[in-house]
């Protein structure tokens, strides 16, 4: 039991550092030196290995990545925040635009890749009205992680509980859209009033307009393909099915080579769920035994407020795709894992909004906003996302539990 458990710990210890010290090794490079010590140490057999990885949960990802690559390209991005940056004439109304256009996209398309493509279109828009940028990005780094808590393609960690709970995606989204809904309000309200100098003014906007490439064609083509892959998912289809599908549809194209696709996609990503589904398994078939689920289970991780604290507390220690998979075992077990699942994806998500650290979405924005000269320190962030996630998490508590 001990070489499995030290495997997994050095794993993870990789995976919440973000890196290994010294060393030129990210996240994903260790969960598949992880996943490969599983089966050199005996613990997994290379088929044991072959069937811990949901395939699901890594076409989907797949799929979305794709067809969210052919929206980008075809200029939807792009047009969206030039249609923010025209019609809001005054900081608030900027400011609920940005919230609204990265907490719906973000429901949909996956929240890292709302934050990439929004975050320098946000950036060189404010700086184009001469405004303080801090509040609206951090509006697009908050509400992307909390509208992406409404649908199973919100997120990574969702993905992954839709495909490991097989619940559907109309089910899912009708219990967690009403706390992205609700979530979005509070917190446009809370940056609203702590930046309340910069928004609650009555200062107009003069028109700006931003250098957007779009093609229509593209674009057309791109839209029809994410509406009807939605609808799809909404009559019940199996949504990795349909995302693949959708995605695979829109490669022909006389217009963009595939290598360009191809470059969008995160490869890395993909590497890191095959990596940490196989260190999970390992870790499950030599650690759990009777007495340590036995153990867990005096946790009273049934109830959902104790389940949302363990889950918010693991997912800024170890962010929460790794947090998913570490408790997803112990969901299963549970008396009712429907409900469980829905408050693990509930909290593992608005957990996110914690600190700078709590979720890749957020990283991607200060490293984007620094690429525009703006920084967006640690003490910016905490004092709206500690009290954000608090309060969000206990909506989420009695909305779902």
């Amino acid at each position: 039991m001990l070489l499995p458990l030290l495997i997994f710990a050095a794993t993870y210890l990789v995976v919440a550092l973000g890196h290994l010290p010294g060393w030129r090794l990210d996240r994903a490079g260790a969960a598949l030196i992880g996943a490969s010590l599983m089966v050199a140490s005996g613990t997994l057999s290379l088929p044991e290995a072959y069937r811990a990885i949901n395939f699901d949960t890594l076409t989907l990802l797949l799929g979305m990545m794709i067809v969210v690559a052919q929206l980008r390209l075809a200029g939807f991005f792009g047009l969206a925040a030039q249609l923010i940056a025209r019609h809001a004439r005054y900081p608030l109304l900027l400011l609920i635009g940005i919230v609204l256009v990265a907490g719906v996209l973000s429901a949909f398309l996956v929240n890292d890749t709302v934050c990439l493509m929004l975050t320098p279109l946000v950036a060189e828009a404010v700086l184009a009205l001469r405004r303080n940028p801090l509040p609206y990005l951090l509006a697009v780094a908050m509400a992307s992680n909390i509208g992406s808590v409404a649908t199973i393609t919100g997120n990574p960690q969702n993905i992954m509980i839709g495909s490991l709970s097989q619940i559907p995606y109309g089910s899912f989204a009708a219990h967690l859209a009403p706390v992205a809904a609700l979530g979005l309000g509070i917190v446009t309200v809370l940056i609203a009033l702590t930046f309340r100098d910069e928004i609650l003014t009555r200062t107009r906007l003069p028109e700006v307009m931003l250098k957007v490439r779009w093609n229509a064609m593209l674009l057309t083509k791109a839209l029809v393909a994410t509406l009807a892959m939605v609808a799809f998912f909404f009559l019940g289809k199996p949504p990795a099915e349909v995302a693949i599908v959708a995605g695979a549809l829109l490669l022909p194209t006389r217009r963009i080579k595939p290598e360009r696709i191809y470059r969008e996609i995160d490869w890395s990503l993909l590497l890191l769920f095959a990596g940490l589904f196989i260190v999970v398994a390992g870790m499950e078939k030599a650690a759990l035994t009777p007495a340590v689920r036995a153990a867990v289970g005096s946790l009273a991780l049934d109830r959902p407020p104790i389940l949302a604290l363990v889950t918010a507390t693991l997912s800024n220690l170890v962010s929460n795709v790794p947090a998913v998979m570490v408790l997803s075992p112990f969901v299963t077990a549970l008396g009712d894992p429907r409900t469980a699942w829905l408050v693990l994806a509930m909290a593992a998500t608005l957990a996110g909004n914690f600190t700078i650290l709590g979720s890749i979405a957020n990283l991607i924005v200060v490293q984007r906003a620094a690429q525009h000269g703006i920084t967006i320190s640690f003490w910016a962030y905490f004092r709206i996302g500690a009290p954000l996630t608090v309060l969000t998490i206990l909506l989420g508590i009695w909305v779902v539990g």
